[in-house]
């Protein structure tokens, strides 16, 4: 108990972080939505090139954090000695990003389709190149329990982003007379990715770097399956954005993929729940994975890690109507996609969580053969009706994708290393969550927007007192507890 109370703890600030951090930079949607109109297809330059640095941030650091979580709590190794060497392979490999980048710089840009914007490519490069480095510095404080200091760096990036940004898209307009061209929402993330990186003085100074090459090759034997795992997760999340300017038919690709982009972000609270969870899971996991109640432990947290997103899905689709003004109305065309895509963030928490299973047991190629085969499905899907359906079909390729992976890797670990799920009951939580969405989609679509926000919210207080009676009983708690 004591255990978990420390997750929740954990999960609370790197929550904060996410969520606040997510929060504040749903301030550039509106801004980047009424700025950068739909026709211009400015916003869809920016969803595709942040695709693609998703991609590349995967490549670049290879698996190389839950490696160094793994063996700096290996007993025998020495934890500074994995730091420094995973730091050392990490720059290394991202300076000969940026190099390589630099070189090709040309018909890189025009294989991207931005031969006439080749700053897009070398500024979004040397991005991905310092993030990727910072990942390693991130994952020290999160292992030496620093999560103060991880959520003060998150959050100063975005500050600095959204006031720059506003300062670009909304005051320099005033002085120039001319609208703010795209490209500078990838100068600013150079900046402000930089100001982070002379944050990180103390975790970068003080110890002498030391690569130790056969702990490097024991790393890397470890960490591969990893990176093919993690590229395959992130293609589920990043292929439709990559492949469709290249799929969709009509001229307007980007503009349409624009539209999917700034609808996916009414979504994406569905990612900031799973990536806050993640944050203190992960160190979770490996320090209990020597305890005998560990494999419980585990599965009461995938018990509420499913109710808390499964509310979470609720709330976004009964307020919908609201939080639809956080893009600008030309784009709410797209907002049919973020029921679909808000469940495949919940299966892909899902088979976050029932990853560990081949982590422990250092069997990582079994993760790669389940993101792969979910990746395959979601670019088979994109590939083959993205032409005809547009970015619906994006949207349901993820769906399909991640719940390929989850599925995979239920069957398969309960034979490899079975843990006794709570399936029933999470099953019966997730058929509550369905019947209370088909409530909330009828009254969507046939109420007027004051009925149907009332309707909704019954619908998810319905869904919420039967998780209380049943998962959080009241009566348990002090002072509130004497009245149940």
């Amino acid at each position: 108990m004591v255990s978990l109370q420390s997750l929740v703890k954990d999960t609370a600030i790197y929550g904060l972080s996410s969520i606040i951090g997510r929060f504040l930079n749903y301030f550039l949607v509106p801004l980047y939505t009424a700025k950068l109109s739909v026709e211009s297809g400015g916003y869809g330059i920016i969803t595709n090139v942040y695709a693609y640095v998703a991609l590349l941030l995967v490549i670049l650091t290879y698996g190389m954090e839950t490696t160094f979580f793994r063996f700096a709590n290996k007993e025998g190794e020495d934890p500074g000695r994995v730091y420094s060497t995973t730091l050392l392979s990490v720059g290394a490999t991202s300076l000969l990003f940026v190099a390589a980048v630099l070189v090709f710089l040309q018909p890189v840009s025009a294989f991207m389709g931005y031969a006439s914007n080749p700053s897009f490519v070398w500024t979004m490069a040397a991005v991905v190149a310092m993030d990727a480095f910072q990942c390693v510095p991130f994952a020290y404080l999160r292992m030496h329990k620093r999560p103060v200091k991880f959520a003060f760096l998150k959050l100063l990036f975005i500050v600095l982003n959204i006031v720059f940004n506003l300062l670009a898209f909304l005051v320099l307009p005033l002085f120039t007379g001319e609208a703010t061209p795209v490209g500078y929402a990838f100068y600013i993330n150079l900046l402000c990715t930089s100001v982070v990186m002379l944050c990180f003085r103390r975790e970068l100074t003080g110890f002498k770097y030391v690569f130790d090459a056969d702990l490097w090759r024991r790393m890397m034997r470890y960490t591969w399956p990893i990176l093919v795992l993690g590229v395959a997760g992130i293609l589920n999340q990043t292929a439709d954005k990559i492949l469709f300017p290249y799929l969709y038919p009509g001229a307007d690709g980007h503009s349409q993929l624009g539209i999917y982009g700034a609808a996916t972000k009414i979504a994406m609270i569905m990612a900031m729940i799973t990536q806050a969870f993640r944050y203190a899971y992960e160190p979770f996991v490996f320090g209990k994975a020597k305890e005998k109640d560990s494999t419980k432990t585990y599965a009461t947290a995938m018990k509420y890690f499913v109710i808390f997103t499964l509310l979470a899905f609720l709330v976004v689709t009964a307020y919908l109507d609201i939080l639809r003004y956080i893009i600008e109305r030309s784009y709410w065309e797209g907002l049919k996609v973020v029921p679909i895509v808000m469940a495949a963030e919940i299966m892909m928490g899902v088979y976050f969580n029932l990853s560990f299973w081949y982590k422990l047991i250092d069997k990582t190629i079994w993760g790669a053969v389940f993101s792969a085969a979910g990746c395959l499905m979601l670019i088979l899907v994109n590939v083959l009706f993205v032409p005809r359906y547009g970015y619906m079909a994006c949207a349901w390729g993820g769906f399909v994708g991640y719940g390929t992976a989850m599925l995979l890797s239920y069957f398969v670990g309960q034979r490899k290393n079975p843990i006794d799920y709570p399936v029933r009951r999470m099953l019966g939580y997730t058929l509550l969550a369905v019947a209370a969405y088909v409530g909330i989609a009828f009254s969507n679509e046939w109420l007027p927007v004051w009925a149907s926000l009332t309707v909704n919210t019954v619908l998810v207080g319905i869904f919420a007192a039967v998780v209380v009676k049943y998962d959080f009983p009241l009566k348990r708690l002090p002072v509130v507890g004497k009245y149940f």
